[in-house]
């Protein structure tokens, strides 16, 4: 649980892939579960970073705007579902979500 919601406290920084990818590192080995939620809000938070990239670009074009606006709404809602999951002792799959670490 500490992954998905450390990950959404560092989002407004544009790094917030750094708190998931801390718990992996520290605490993935010694637990599974631990390892599946890290490397999911992981896979997350790098790609949400790229869709935001992809959105900035776009806010050029004026079509950007709306996506960042859907894009954070989105975000808080799903890292909220998975932290909750995660406390129910379930590993929650993103949508949307490219797998970069397996």
């Amino acid at each position: 649980m500490l992954s998905h919601l450390l990950s959404f406290v560092a989002a407004y920084l544009f790094l917030g892939f750094v708190a998931p990818l801390i718990v992996l590192l520290v605490f993935g080995p010694r637990s599974a579960f631990v390892r599946a939620n890290a490397v999911e809000s992981l896979n997350f938070n790098l790609t949400w970073l790229l869709y935001g990239i992809i959105a900035v670009i776009l806010a050029f074009l004026l079509i950007g705007i709306p996506i960042l606006i859907v894009l954070g709404i989105a975000y808080l809602v799903l890292v909220i579902i998975a932290s909750v999951k995660a406390n129910n002792g379930e590993v929650y799959r993103y949508p949307a979500t490219i797998r970069f670490v397996r």
